[in-house]
């Protein structure tokens, strides 16, 4: 109620709402997050994103425990399912369409990338030429959706197809971006990155860097980061490739970094805008989870080792098959030390696990079998309305 009161303080004359002003600045922080703590998860997204003070509890260590929690889940597209699927682990997951259903025809849709709460799709059909991309960017918490400027990529027996990620920051900004990469090819396997292009949606149109320089290589379906404007990538087991200086018209410039270990089986997340990295190491037996102090030089320090011998109930985590003995059975799917979790793929059943960081816990999540794909996103809703997604959408054809 009070918090009502507050928002009810706009309608009121001048000089009252003075007053009632000078009792909300009286309130400790302490009361504050007291009141918040008790509001739905989803207007507390709406509310942090109108106020700076409020939007600092959430990434203060010792408020962030009380404040509600963002309804999250895992997102996927069964290899041979005709929707895009939403497994849930938040009671209020119920309200988000993890199936897409708002946008038309929604069967064909092919599930690329996931952002912050936006999800990149494409428009894909048996009429749809394989030389066209058409990108859809849509929010399944809002049901906003767009589609963008058409993408002709022809390619040959030397080019890939489109490798596209979707880069998304709330807090740093309310726009959106797309990067496309394009490599060569050497016996049907990708060789080197040879053109990036980027689509920003304050400008509405594809930037194309058709000059690429450094041998770099993308993971395809590899988890990445998008921290305050500055994109992170895997460009092969041992290296980060950065894209960084995104400005209206002007191509970003990109380096990469060395990673601490090799991170085949792991992925990347954020925790208090600094990237973190979790991979397995001793054969799967442990996973170290690493924080980037610093870009230049390189330096990552060591914040957690989990073992996962207890939580599996095994000491042997490689696979039977001798040409796979350098990979370890699971995947590491995301990593959420502010919730306090990691999420794990059984390669050999293909089942979700959730793994608890306090307790060593490891759960089998409901609904958890995926269904022989590797595309699979962990999911953290965005409520927040976004001009961006606001305009006119075009009839998918």
């Amino acid at each position: 109620m009070l918090i009502l009161s507050i928002f009810a303080s706009r309608n009121l004359p001048q000089n009252m709402e003075s007053k009632r002003v000078n009792i909300v600045d009286c309130l400790t922080d302490d009361i504050l997050v007291e009141i918040l703590s008790r509001v739905p998860p989803k207007s507390f997204c709406r509310f942090k994103c109108v106020c700076k003070a409020w939007l600092a509890f959430s990434s203060d260590p010792l408020y962030r425990r009380k404040l509600p929690k963002t309804s999250t889940g895992l997102l996927y597209k069964p290899q041979y399912g005709s929707a895009i699927q939403l497994v849930g682990m938040s009671p209020n997951d119920e309200e988000i369409d993890g199936a897409f259903t708002f946008i038309p025809q929604y069967e064909q849709l092919e599930l690329v990338d996931y952002c912050n709460g936006l999800v990149l799709c494409r428009y894909k059909s048996r009429y749809t030429s394989a030389e066209t991309c058409r990108f859809i960017v849509c929010n399944p918490a809002t049901r906003e959706w767009r589609t963008l400027p058409i993408l002709n990529t022809p390619y040959g027996p030397n080019v890939s197809p489109y490798t596209a990620f979707l880069a998304f920051d709330p807090s740093w900004s309310g726009k959106f971006y797309v990067f496309n990469f394009q490599e060569k090819l050497k016996n049907n396997l990708p060789l080197v990155i040879y053109k990036l292009e980027v689509f920003s949606s304050d400008l509405c149109e594809w930037l194309v860097d058709d000059a690429w320089s450094g041998n770099h290589r993308i993971m395809v379906n590899k988890p990445h980061n998008f921290i305050g404007g500055v994109f992170h990538v895997h460009s092969n087991t041992s290296e980060i490739l950065v894209v960084k200086g995104l400005s209206s018209g002007i191509m970003p410039y990109h380096y990469t970094i060395k990673l601490p270990g090799d991170c085949w089986n792991g992925c990347f997340s954020q925790s208090m805008g600094l990237l973190q990295c979790a991979f397995p190491e001793e054969g799967g037996s442990t996973i170290a989870v690493f924080t980037l102090d610093d870009y230049r030089p390189c330096k990552w320090s060591l914040k957690h080792r989990f073992c996962m011998g207890d939580a599996f109930g095994r000491d042997n985590f490689l696979p039977n098959r001798d040409y796979l003995s350098w990979l370890c059975f699971y995947r590491i799917v995301a990593l959420d030390l502010e919730r306090g979790v990691l999420f794990l793929v059984d390669k050999e059943s293909n089942k979700l696990f959730s793994y608890k960081t306090s307790t060593g816990q490891l759960s089998e999540i409901k609904d958890g079998r995926l269904g022989w794909t590797w595309e699979c996103f962990y999911y953290v809703a965005c409520y927040s309305k976004l001009p961006v997604l606001s305009r006119l959408c075009d009839v998918i054809e």
